[in-house]
């Protein structure tokens, strides 16, 4: 999608940057001045946080722009907005901290997998204020139609990890459905494994040392590998549209469906791209380990956190050693999806081919995930940015790689 340009012609208003609440989500689009254009800046539902306010001062900007139809949404924000100061940083602070408990009770869906009115005995739930609000209540003694309204729902869809079995039912009703016209088969196919990859992931990372659980990571890898070989173009149908959070298992389904595209278009040997595929799935599994307040924190790391947060990939190693049936050569997606061919990247600071190739491959599609990825504290990269972003960082990574994985990107927009 396009960088939001809002045209002169548009009618808008302004708002005093030093209106913003550092901490709250914002309640429409925010826009900024620049070059004399009017150009989007931070989206409906993200927090604006002390990043965002430094680089409008960076910026010199003191104030922005919204939508006149927004103008409603924008006055009740601002009236909250004193109750909020009144709070201080510490409610803020001790709001998100909330939030990231909330967060962890859920799991996020694709809800382009969810046909209007069908039957689900899951409930559908949003963000709203650091908790979750109902969009549809529902369950096994009361199953509910799905409404076409919640498609307008501007960010994340999840439901509660406790409806993960139901929900894992409605994918596969969902793919086998004799209604599916036969046009639509190949996209909910790739859609429905791309959810049920997410499913097994996610019960994994609740139980890493399952042997059972590390098998079907490793049908689920083969599957995409299939899907993929089938039809290139299904790679655009794996990748989850970003939403307004990071969640670890739809980024390490990102992350395989990039590492795998890339793996077979430098044509690699079918046993080697399974086992890419799984190191790059499981790229991220010491995160399992790490605190869920460092892993959410909302902004820029301290000192400390950061050093807990790079322990990952030293877990990761760990927990991936205690399973025999991990391939050895999947460790360096593991274990090197953040070293830089500089040496400037960690944990160990590897550089130029002490970088083997799964590691150079991982690397390339977890920070162009990381970069495309909405979070609460910044927006995302559009691809072509995030490409350039990429491909600006001279001697970081592979460049031979890179313009292949360019390449298979061609298409997103």
């Amino acid at each position: 999608m396009a960088t939001k340009i809002l045209e002169i012609a548009d009618p808008y208003d302004t708002i005093p940057v030093r209106q913003l609440i550092v901490g709250s989500r914002l309640p429409c689009d925010i826009f900024i001045k620049e070059k004399r254009s009017i150009r989007f800046f931070l989206g409906k539902d993200v927090f604006y946080t002390k990043i965002s306010q430094d680089i409008l001062k960076e910026k010199d900007i003191s104030e922005v722009y919204i939508y006149v139809k927004d103008i409603p949404d924008i006055d009740f924000y601002l009236s909250r907005g004193r109750l909020l100061r009144q709070a201080g940083d510490e409610g803020s602070i001790k709001a998100f901290k909330k939030y990231s408990f909330n967060k962890e009770q859920f799991h996020q869906v694709d809800t382009n997998l969810i046909m209007p009115g069908s039957k689900i005995n899951f409930g559908l739930y949003a963000p709203n204020r650091f908790n979750f609000s109902p969009l549809i209540e529902a369950s096994d003694e009361s199953p509910a139609v799905v409404d076409s309204s919640i498609f307008t729902v501007a960010g994340d869809v999840v439901i509660k990890k406790s409806d993960l079995r139901r929900y894992r039912e409605y994918i596969g009703t969902r793919q086998h459905s004799p209604e599916l016209p036969e046009s639509d088969k190949l996209r909910i196919k790739a859609l429905a494994l791309k959810e049920m990859t997410k499913v097994v992931l996610q019960d994994f990372f609740a139980d890493p040392g399952s042997g059972e659980k590390m098998k079907e990571i490793k049908t689920m890898v083969n599957h995409i590998i299939e899907c993929i070989m089938n039809n290139r173009d299904v790679i655009y149908t794996l990748l989850s549209l970003k939403g307004y959070d990071y969640y670890t298992y739809t980024h390490s389904v990102n992350v395989a469906a990039l590492s795998v595209g890339l793996g077979i278009a430098i044509d690699l040997k079918p046993d080697d791209i399974e086992k890419l595929g799984v190191g790059a799935i499981l790229h991220d599994i010491g995160k399992s380990v790490i605190s869920h307040e460092i892993l959410n924190k909302q902004g820029q790391l301290s000192d400390v956190q950061f050093n807990i947060f790079k322990n990952h990939v030293l877990e990761g190693e760990k927990i991936m050693r205690a399973h025999k049936s991990f391939p050895e050569e999947s460790f360096s997606a593991v274990m090197q999806h953040h070293e830089k061919l500089s040496g400037k990247g960690y944990p160990n600071g590897l550089s130029g081919g002490k970088i083997l190739l799964f590691g150079r491959i991982s690397a390339i599609a977890d920070y162009y995930d990381v970069l495309t990825t909405r979070r609460y504290y910044k927006v995302a990269y559009q691809p072509f940015q995030a490409l350039l972003k990429i491909s600006g960082e001279t001697g970081n990574y592979d460049s031979d790689l890179l313009i292949t994985f360019i390449k298979i990107l061609g298409k997103m927009k």
